[in-house]
């Protein structure tokens, strides 16, 4: 068990790698994270910074969230951590960030979240995928690119989680064979986009509010997909404020009915929730495979 001057030493040690020269940790304060992950702000002679750090080595993480921050970053749309460092250190990979002090929401903060995201939206690619994988949550996510995004959606996000949950015996067989079926019925249901930039894991808990009260991305799995899956994604958890998704469809308008393709996108979330926590996150999914069998 680490002590609390290991933990000042981890620090220092870490920063030092950073920046090349030395720093006296005055202060670190656990900050509220996810599960998979120790989330800190540091507090230095030369100011703050945020690190993020475990101990259960999937390879590439870190990397993968600091190569997603800078493509999020290079679109000059939204406010996005700048990428101080990634590495590892005593067993423990690290991501040291620019630390963004939270405040209060401005009035109009969700019309500017929708106006931002429809900007980033707007940012596009041939091809569906990512020239990189990375994660979302602590699941490894295939970006192999694609010329269309039926294909992409269908093998590269459904298919492999779908695949990884009868492996791990959480789904059925006959559920499993279910998806093969409900495979051939989305040509006739998701409409043609071009392949946007996604954060890829848009929900409440990835957005957080900056010192000047604006939204600010955190925490991505980036590639380049539907823009539709994104706002479908933004529903889950609570989902957004009504001005957001008012004010992206009058930036960039959705395709009409759009609504009632909100179920097959969350699919994939749903089945990366199933595999990384079990099972109570299959009954909506059952909902929509039978609604179109």
């Amino acid at each position: 068990m680490q002590t609390a001057e290991d933990q000042f030493q981890f620090f220092e040690g870490v920063l030092f790698e950073s920046f090349g020269r030395d720093f006296q940790v005055t202060e670190y304060r656990l900050l509220q994270g996810g599960s998979i992950n120790v989330t800190v702000q540091v507090v230095t002679n030369e100011g703050k910074y945020f690190v993020k750090y475990n101990t259960r080595n999937h390879e590439g993480m870190f990397e993968t969230e600091a190569r997603g921050l800078d493509l999020l970053r290079e679109a000059n749309v939204i406010r996005v951590p700048e990428v101080i460092n990634w590495g590892r250190r005593d067993g423990q990979d690290y991501l040291v960030l620019e630390n963004i002090e939270y405040t209060k929401p401005n009035f109009d903060y969700w019309e500017m979240l929708g106006e931002k995201i429809a900007a980033l939206h707007r940012n596009t690619d041939e091809k569906f995928g990512l020239n990189f994988d990375n994660y979302i949550g602590s699941l490894r996510q295939s970006n192999e690119q694609k010329e269309d995004w039926l294909s992409f959606f269908i093998e590269k996000r459904l298919n492999l989680q779908a695949g990884l949950a009868y492996y791990n015996e959480l789904i059925s067989r006959d559920l499993y064979e279910k998806f093969q079926q409900f495979y051939k019925v989305l040509p006739e249901l998701l409409p043609n986009e071009p392949a946007s930039l996604l954060h890829g894991d848009l929900w409440t808990g990835n957005v957080i509010t900056n010192e000047s009260g604006e939204p600010t991305l955190i925490d991505p799995a980036v590639y380049y997909g539907n823009r539709e899956m994104e706002i479908a994604f933004t529903t889950l958890f609570g989902g957004f404020d009504k001005r957001f998704y008012d004010t992206y469809n009058e930036a960039y308008p959705l395709q009409p009915r759009f609504d009632t393709r909100v179920p097959i996108y969350n699919i994939y979330p749903l089945l990366v929730h199933v595999n990384l926590f079990g099972t109570s996150y299959l009954p909506p999914v059952i909902r929509t495979l039978n609604k179109y069998l």
